[in-house]
Parts: C-alpha cells; structure tokens; sequence
C-alpha cells in the first residue's frame, strides 16, 4: 500500500459505484491501519463519505500481461499477474484546517517533503484559500485483502521463463511483477 499510494476510493450509490483517485498517506494507530487523504471540495465523494461512511480503496501494484509465449504447452492462454490490496473501512470527513494541516503535511513528506517550505512560506490567507478547496478523509481499516495471481499455477521452469521475460521490460510496471515473483519464491532452478 505504501509502495503504491496512489489509490482508487471507492463508495456505494444507490446509482452504482462511485470512484476517486487519490494519492494517501498509510499509518497504522495500535493494530489498526489508518488511511489518510482528501478530495477536491467540488467532487461529491465526500459527501457520500458523510451520508454513508462504508467504502474500500483499491491499492494497485505492478502488474503485467504473460504471453503463452512463456510456457511449455502450446495448449494454454495469456493471462495478467498481478498484485493489488482492497482496504475496507469506514471513513470519518473533516474540513477544519487544524485538521487539514497536519493530513497535507503528513503527505507533503510522503510526496515532496522540499514543498513544506514553500508551503509554509505561503500567506496564511492563501494556506486558508487552499484548504478552503479540500475535504479530507480518514479511513480506519476493518479488513485487508491482498491477491497475488503471479504464475503460481505454473511450473517451475514456466515461472522462471514468465520471470526472464518480465523482469527484461524497461516499463517498471511489468519488470516489478518478475521482482514480486522473486520475492514470492517462484522460479526454483530445477536441479
């Protein structure tokens, strides 16, 4: 989650889903996981955060395509690996600015920690003007689900070849699943 904190918020509607892209700060609080962020003032999201607090985010890691190229069989289909985490829970808005401020600086120095001085150097009526445009939100974490689909299903050999061919891409995206592969312990030299 925090390799990849540019995450997808989302909320039930009675019209369907509604989703928000936003990047956010994790912390844990005790056992507890706490995600933090805000949304423009003019995007509705947080006022179906205040009608109804329930809602997940959706952490995206690397993920990439696999080509049948990769395997021993000509008898098989493509598919995408992947690794991504939902983090559900239940959200609290705030817009006060005492509130506002420590949230922005917690993601300045997760983001740009050099932009806090400039931040600061702003005129406080500006810094207000700002945070006038944004609503934020605090998501206390009741479940985290991970998946990893990384060729788990495949021979050693076909995970080692799926690993070559990824991990030789120069878009990171792809190249990362071959490292989250290795991490995994898949791909074991067969002796």
């Amino acid at each position: 989650m925090r390799a990849n904190p540019f995450a997808i918020l989302v909320s039930a509607t009675p019209e369907g889903g509604f989703a928000t892209h936003v990047p956010v700060a994790i912390s844990e609080a005790g056992d507890a996981v706490v995600i933090r962020g805000h949304v423009a003032r003019a995007n509705p999201h947080w006022k179906l955060l205040e009608q109804d607090p329930r809602c997940f985010m959706i952490f995206h890691g690397p993920h990439a395509y696999v080509s049948t190229s990769n395997y021993t069989s000509r008898e098989n289909v493509p598919t995408w690996n992947y690794g991504t985490v939902h983090a559900y829970g239940r959200a609290r808005i705030f817009s006060h600015h005492e509130e506002l401020h420590p949230m922005l600086h917690q993601l300045i120095g997760i983001f740009e920690s050099a932009y806090a001085e400039q931040w600061d150097s702003f005129s406080a009526s500006y810094r207000e003007r700002m945070l006038g445009h944004i609503v934020g939100f605090e998501i206390t974490v009741t479940e985290l689900q991970a998946k990893f689909k990384l060729s788990q299903n495949r021979t050693d050999q076909e995970q080692l070849n799926v690993i070559a061919s990824l991990g030789a891409s120069s878009d990171t995206t792809v190249s990362e699943v071959a490292g989250l592969m290795k991490v995994e312990k898949l791909g074991k030299d067969p002796d």
